[in-house]
């Protein structure tokens, strides 16, 4: 026999409130529709679900279990409508980002953390990549979001992408480094110290080779290569090696491990930014995810020109 859930939701509520007026005022109905849920079900079971001549009414041992049933589908009901309020505000579901090692691990990173203060139920799922194989994820549907360096005129058909980060690069070195202790530096003084490479295929990798020969040096000689970001702080910390890193991870970097060199050198032409399908069917928690982040970036942005210009390039 099937029985209408509405019924038993009604039937929890008569017995939760002690009576069909009483009943009726908690639901917003009136007291005869829910005298006619109870008579129909009666007739229908061939059962009484209330004791007959009690006042307040007292159900039946039937009329207790199916109005126990009637209270699990409202809680049921509730749970539901909360789980599809809070997953159309954004507020619940998850977020699939991908994108470019020393950026996350270096800035994206304290963004999310700074999202899911205010997102705890969005669960995000973050793995690597460059500009490259992020495209194709993002065409097979199996990331929502890039994060990586990009110029406007590689960003293909069917694809929108939203600068955050101008690329502004530095030479970096621990913050006990003998250079970081000089108060004039020229471009010579850096030839002697050894270098640290970012992995081969990281834009950073051709940025550090950029820089070295606009200055000059064609020889030089690695201490280190590849590994995470945070390897790379370990190593420029405990040594006099050097790097080339977006002073974005270096303002990022608690703490006084590492420092920026005050040299002027040049900086790419891509910004770091968003990377994403131009359709419109993003779920509410990754539509949350992009204008937070977006807000974040703003923030920071500012703050890091600002220190630039005071602190890095005052000269």
């Amino acid at each position: 026999m099937q029985i209408d859930p509405n019924h038993l939701r009604i039937l929890a509520a008569i017995v939760d409130e002690g009576g069909l007026s009483e009943g009726a005022l908690a639901l917003g109905k009136t007291q005869p529709s829910l005298s006619r849920v109870v008579s129909n079900l009666e007739q229908r079971l061939n059962e009484p679900l209330f004791e007959k001549g009690r006042r307040p009414l007292r159900p039946t041992e039937l009329g207790r279990r199916l109005a126990d049933e009637g209270r699990a589908i409202h809680l049921a009901t509730q749970a539901a409508e909360d789980i599809v309020d809070r997953f159309t505000r954004g507020q619940a579901g998850s977020v699939r980002v991908a994108g470019s090692p020393i950026f996350m691990d270096g800035v994206i990173s304290n963004i999310i953390a700074g999202f899911q203060q205010n997102h705890p139920d969005v669960r995000v799922d973050q793995s690597y990549g460059y500009a490259s194989e992020l495209i194709d994820r993002l065409e097979l549907g199996t990331i929502d979001l890039g994060i990586c360096p990009m110029l406007d005129e590689d960003v293909p058909e069917g694809f929108e992408f939203r600068p955050f980060l101008k690329g502004r690069n530095v030479i970096a070195c621990s913050a006990g480094h003998p250079l970081a202790r000089k108060k004039s530096l020229r471009l010579e003084d850096i030839s002697e110290y050894p270098w640290i490479t970012q992995p081969a295929g990281s834009p950073l990798y051709q940025d550090l080779r950029d820089v070295l020969r606009s200055i000059g040096i064609t020889d030089f000689k690695v201490s280190y290569s590849g590994g995470s970001l945070s390897s790379i702080i370990t190593i420029l910390a405990g040594s006099d090696a050097m790097t080339v890193l977006p002073y974005s991870v270096v303002f990022m970097h608690p703490g006084k491990v590492i420092h920026a060199l005050p040299i002027r050198i040049q900086h790419p032409k891509r910004e770091l930014g968003l990377l994403m399908k131009t359709e419109n069917d993003r779920t509410p928690a990754v539509r949350q995810f992009v204008k937070n982040v977006s807000l974040q970036f703003q923030s920071l942005s500012r703050a890091i020109t600002e220190r630039q210009r005071t602190e890095v390039w005052r000269a």
